[in-house]
C-alpha cells in the first residue's frame, strides 16, 4: 500500500466518501488531509469542460476545444503513432482546462453497424481497436493526464444500455471484447478504466469480479482506478469488493453511507475500501502536479494536426475512370447541405465546442478549381424541396463534375439510441439520382461516423469518405480532390451490400433483458470471409492514387518481411496487413484474423523491406476447457496483403502448440464450424456457452434495475400513464426528425441509477419506495419516498459535517 500513512489517519467517512463523485465531474476534497479534488472531463476526440452546470449528455455548453476526428474515422489511418500526436493534444487541452482525466477512448468492438455510438469506436477488429487505443492513451498520459479508456466490457448497443445482460461465451469474451482493452492495459499503460453500464453475463460490468480482479487487475496487472460510467453503479458495496473504485457521477452520500454499513455489518473488509483509496489517492496526488498549458499558437498547431488527421484518415472507395483528382480550372458544381454545414462530429457526451469550423463552401473559391457554384441541394432534416432540387440540378448541368456532399445527418446516429436501418436519407439519395440523370461525372464527399449501405454507388464515379473528419476536415477533403493530398485512409470496418448480411442481424440489439452474443467470434470481416458473403467494401479496403507492388515475402519465426515498392508517379502512404489463418483447425476458427499492420509512406518508385513481428497475440485462442491462452500445433496460413480479401502473398509456418485437449465437437456446434452463425439454435448456443440460456423475459413485479420504458407492465396505473407520455414525447420526436437525449436517457434509464444520477437528493431508500409506488402499493411506496426524503437530507447534512469537522474526530 502506497499511502498507508495518509489512510491511517482517515476516517473511515473520508474514505467511503472519496470513493464516490463530489459533482458531475468530480471527486470529495479532504481538505483536513490535503487531498485535493480531481477532475474528469469527456474527450474521446476533445475536451469537454463544460463552463456551467455539468451534465454528461453535452446538453450545456462547454469551453473551446480542437475538435478533432472521431475515433472512427482516425482508425481508418490504420497508424497508432496519429493516435499518439492527438493523444498529446488532448492532455495538452486538458491541462489548459484544468482537467485531470480524460474519459477516452473508446473501444468497444462494432458488433452491429446499428449501434448508435459506432462513430466513437474504432474498429470491428480488437488488434487495431487496441493498437490506436493504445497510441491514444501513451499520448495522453505523456502529458500527465489519465486517459480512461472505456466502456468495459461488451457494451455493444444503445438501448436499454443500463438495463441489459450480454449474454456471451467466454471464449469470444476473451478473444473479441477484451483484447482491445488488453493491448489498452499492457501496451498503452491505461491508468483508468471506466466500467460499463450492462450487465455481463448476468452481473453488472461495474461488480464483475472476474473481469475487473480476475482479468483486469490479476492477469493484465492493471493497477490504476475503475471508475463506473456516470450513473453506471449498481451496488456501490458490490462494486468495491469487486475492484471498482470511484463511483461517478454524483449519488451524495448514500453510497458511502451504504460502504460504512457495509463495513460494520462485515459484508466487506475496511482493509478492502483502503485498497480502493489507497489507488485514489495514487491518482490525485499524482494528478495534483503543476502541468504545462498551451496558448493560441498551441491550439493553432492543434487545428493544423486535426487538418493532417482528417486527411490521412479518410478512405478513397471508387475511383472510376481515375475522376479524382481533379485537374486544375474542371468547372465544378458543389452541392449538398453539408458542403454548407459540415457533419463533423457524433452527438451526445462527446459533443465538443470547436475552436473553428471548416466549411467547404467558403474554402472551394481557394482552390485550383473553376467553381461554376454551390447550392444545398437538399433539406438536411428530410422531405424534397423541389426548388432546391431544380436549383442543383440547374447547376450541375453548367459543370464538368459535380461534387456531391451528403450522408448521415445528426439524427442519425447518436449516443443513447441505435439506428432503425442503414440507409442516407432518401432525399439526399432521390437529388443524387436525379443529378446523373444530366451530369454523370459526380464526385461523392461521405460523412458518417459508421457503415451503411450504399445501393446508389454506381451513380458516383468517385467516393471519399471522411467519416465524421473534425473541425478542419473539410480543407483536408478538397485537399483530396485535387491531388494536393494522396488518400490513404483503409476501413476499419466491412461494408456490407445490406444489412440482412450482417451476422449479428437476429441477435442484435436484445430481446428484452438479454441480448445474445449467438455471432460467437464472427464478428464483422470474421464472419463474411469464413461464409463467403459478398460484401461492397471489405474490411482494410481503400484506393491510392498510385499502386503498390508487394513481392519478396520470407515467413519466419519472428515474423515476416516482404518488399514493398511504390510503383506509381505519386507519392503515398499504403498499409501493409498481416492476417493468420489455420485450414485444418480442430477448433472452429475464422478463415483469417488480423495479427499485425504497418503503415509507410513511399515516393513515387521507392521500394522498402517491411518487417511485422509477430507477438504473444498472433496464433492464441482461449480454450474454454483450460482456461487459458493456447496454441494449437500445425501449420499455419500466413497472409499478407493490401485489405482483408485483396491477399498479395501466402506463406506458411508450423508452430508447436499446447494444446492436448480440444474445447469443441463439430458435431454438436456445425453452424460455428462452418461460420454460418445467423441461424444458431437454442442448443448450440448452450453449447458454446456451457451452460444453459438464462431466461431474459420481463415477468412479475418491476425492480429497481429494470428500466423506466418497461413500466408498460406496471401495476400501477400512475406508472403506466407515465410510460404512456414519455413513449408518446418519442414518437413525436421520431415524427419531426429530432433526437432529445435527455428524454432518452430519462425513457431508458433503470430506476436503480435515478439515486446515482440526481446529486444526493434521492437515496436508494427513496427508489425502494417508487418501486412499492410502481408495483401498484402506492400509499406504503409514497410514504416511503417522503420520509426517505428527509430522512436522505438529513443524514447527508451530517455527513457532511463530519467531513468538515476534522474528519469527525
Amino acid at each position: 500500500m502506497k499511502h498507508k500513512e495518509i489512510i491511517d489517519k482517515m476516517t473511515l467517512e473520508e474514505k467511503a466518501a472519496l470513493l464516490s463523485g463530489k459533482g458531475e465531474w468530480q471527486t470529495w476534497n479532504l481538505d483536513r488531509l490535503g487531498i485535493p479534488s480531481i477532475y474528469c472531463s469527456d474527450g474521446p476526440h476533445g475536451i469537454r469542460k463544460q463552463a456551467g452546470t455539468g451534465d454528461h449528455l453535452g446538453l450545456n455548453p462547454s469551453l473551446p476545444a480542437t475538435c478533432f476526428p472521431t475515433a472512427a474515422t482516425v482508425a481508418n489511418s490504420w497508424d497508432p503513432e496519429l493516435g499518439d500526436k492527438i493523444g498529446q493534444a488532448l492532455g495538452q487541452e486538458a491541462n489548459t482546462q484544468g482537467v485531470d482525466i480524460v474519459l477516452g477512448p473508446g473501444l468497444n468492438i462494432k458488433r452491429n453497424p446499428l449501434c448508435g455510438r459506432n462513430f466513437e469506436y474504432f474498429s470491428e477488429d480488437p488488434y487495431l481497436a487496441g493498437k490506436m487505443a493504445a497510441g491514444y492513451i501513451r499520448g495522453i498520459q505523456s502529458q500527465g493526464v489519465y486517459a480512461c479508456p472505456k466502456h468495459f466490457a461488451v457494451n455493444s448497443q444503445e438501448l436499454r444500455r443500463m438495463a441489459m445482460n450480454a449474454v456471451v461465451d467466454e471464449r469470444t469474451l476473451r478473444e473479441i471484447y477484451l483484447t482491445g482493452f488488453e493491448i489498452a492495459v499492457k501496451e498503452g499503460h491505461a491508468k483508468a478504466i471506466m466500467t460499463s453500464y450492462n450487465q455481463v453475463n448476468g452481473t453488472y460490468a461495474n461488480e464483475n469480479a472476474h473481469l475487473l480482479t480476475d482479468i483486469l487487475r490479476d492477469e493484465w496487472g492493471f493497477d490504476g482506478i475503475v471508475i463506473t460510467d456516470w450513473g453506471g453503479s449498481n451496488d456501490h458495496v458490490k462494486g468495491v469488493q469487486a475492484g471498482s473504485d470511484l463511483e461517478m457521477p454524483n449519488p451524495g452520500l448514500d453510497s458511502a453511507r451504504q460502504l460504512i454499513k457495509a463495513v460494520k455489518e462485515g459484508r466487506i473488509k475496511e482493509s478492502t475500501i483502503d485498497n480502493s483509496v489507497d489507488r485514489m489517492l495514487e491518482a490525485v496526488f499524482e494528478l495534483s502536479q503543476e502541468r504545462e498549458k498551451i496558448d493560441d499558437k498551441g491550439f493553432k498547431k492543434h487545428n493544423d494536426l486535426a487538418y493532417r488527421a482528417a486527411a490521412e484518415s479518410a478512405v478513397l472507395l471508387k475511383n472510376s475512370d481515375n475522376i479524382l483528382p481533379l485537374k486544375p480550372d474542371t468547372r465544378v458544381a458543389l452541392i449538398g447541405d453539408f458542403a454548407y454545414v459540415p457533419r463533423y462530429q457524433g452527438s451526445g457526451s462527446s459533443v465538443v465546442n470547436a475552436t473553428s469550423v471548416e466549411h467547404m463552401n467558403m474554402l472551394i473559391n481557394n482552390t485550383t478549381l473553376h467553381v461554376v457554384g454551390c447550392t444545398r441541394g437538399y433539406l438536411r432534416s428530410g422531405g424534397i424541396d423541389a426548388i432546391m432540387e431544380k436549383a442543383a440540378i440547374d447547376l450541375a448541368e453548367q459543370a464538368d463534375v459535380v461534387i456531391y456532399c451528403f450522408g448521415l445527418d445528426e439524427l442519425s446516429e447518436s449516443e443513447g439510441v441505435d439506428r432503425n436501418h442503414m440507409r442516407i436519407p432518401q432525399n439526399q439519395i432521390h437529388l443524387l439520382e436525379e443529378l446523373v440523370k444530366v451530369n454523370k461525372n459526380i464526385v461523392g464527399v461521405l460523412s458518417a461516423g459508421s457503415a451503411i449501405e450504399m445501393s446508389w454507388h454506381h451513380c458516383l464515379k468517385g467516393i471519399i469518405h471522411g467519416y465524421l473528419y473534425g473541425q478542419a476536415g473539410a480543407r483536408a477533403m478538397l485537399d483530396i480532390i485535387t491531388g494536393k493530398i494522396n488518400p490513404s485512409g483503409r476501413l476499419n470496418e466491412t461494408y456490407p451490400v445490406r444489412y440482412e448480411d450482417t451476422p449479428s442481424l437476429r441477435y442484435f440489439p436484445s430481446v428484452e433483458r438479454n441480448s445474445e452474443y449467438r455471432e460467437g467470434i464472427f464478428v464483422g470481416y470474421r464472419y463474411y470471409d469464413t461464409a463467403n458473403i459478398r460484401v461492397l467494401y471489405p474490411f482494410g479496403y481503400g484506393l491510392s492514387y498510385t499502386n503498390f507492388k508487394y513481392s519478396d515475402l520470407i515467413v519466419n519465426n519472428d515474423g515476416i518481411r516482404i518488399t514493398v515498392t511504390n510503383t506509381g508517379d505519386v507519392d503515398g502512404a499504403e498499409t501493409i496487413q498481416l492476417y493468420i489463418g489455420k485450414k485444418d483447425a480442430k477448433i472452429f476458427r475464422p478463415d483469417k484474423e488480423l495479427k499485425g499492420f504497418k503503415k509507410v509512406f513511399l515516393k513515387a518508385g521507392e521500394s522498402r523491406n517491411i518487417n511485422i513481428d509477430f507477438d504473444d497475440k498472433t496464433f492464441r485462442y482461449w480454450n474454454i476447457i483450460t482456461s487459458k491462452w493456447e496454441v494449437e500445433a500445425g501449420e499455419y496460413q500466413v497472409m499478407v496483403g493490401a485489405d482483408c480479401q485483396d491477399i498479395r502473398h501466402t506463406g506458411q509456418i508450423n508452430i508447436d502448440g499446447t494444446t492436448t485437449e480440444y474445447p469443441y465437437s463439430k458435431d454438436h456446434m456445425p453452424s460455428y464450424f462452418s461460420g454460418n452463425i445467423q441461424k444458431v439454435s437454442d442448443k448450440e448456443f448452450e453449447e458454446l456457452l456451457d451452460r444453459t440460456i438464462p431466461d431474459g423475459k420481463w415477468r412479475g413485479e418491476l425492480d429497481v434495475n429494470d428500466a423506466v420504458c418497461q413500466m408498460y407492465y406496471a401495476k400501477s396505473a400512475l406508472a403506466r400513464f407515465i410510460y404512456k407520455i414519455l413513449t408518446n414525447k418519442l414518437k413525436k420526436n421520431e415524427e419531426l426528425g429530432k433526437t432529445d437525449l435527455n428524454l432518452l436517457f430519462q425513457y431508458n434509464i433503470p430506476f436503480r441509477a435515478i439515486a446515482k444520477m440526481t446529486g444526493g437528493i434521492v437515496s436508494m431508500e427513496m427508489i425502494d419506495g417508487v418501486m412499492m409506488v410502481v408495483n401498484g402499493h402506492f400509499f406504503k411506496g409514497f410514504g416511503i419516498v417522503i420520509t426517505g426524503f428527509f430522512r436522505n437530507r438529513r443524514l447527508n447534512k451530517k455527513y457532511i459535517k463530519k467531513l468538515n469537522s476534522n474528519g469527525g474526530k
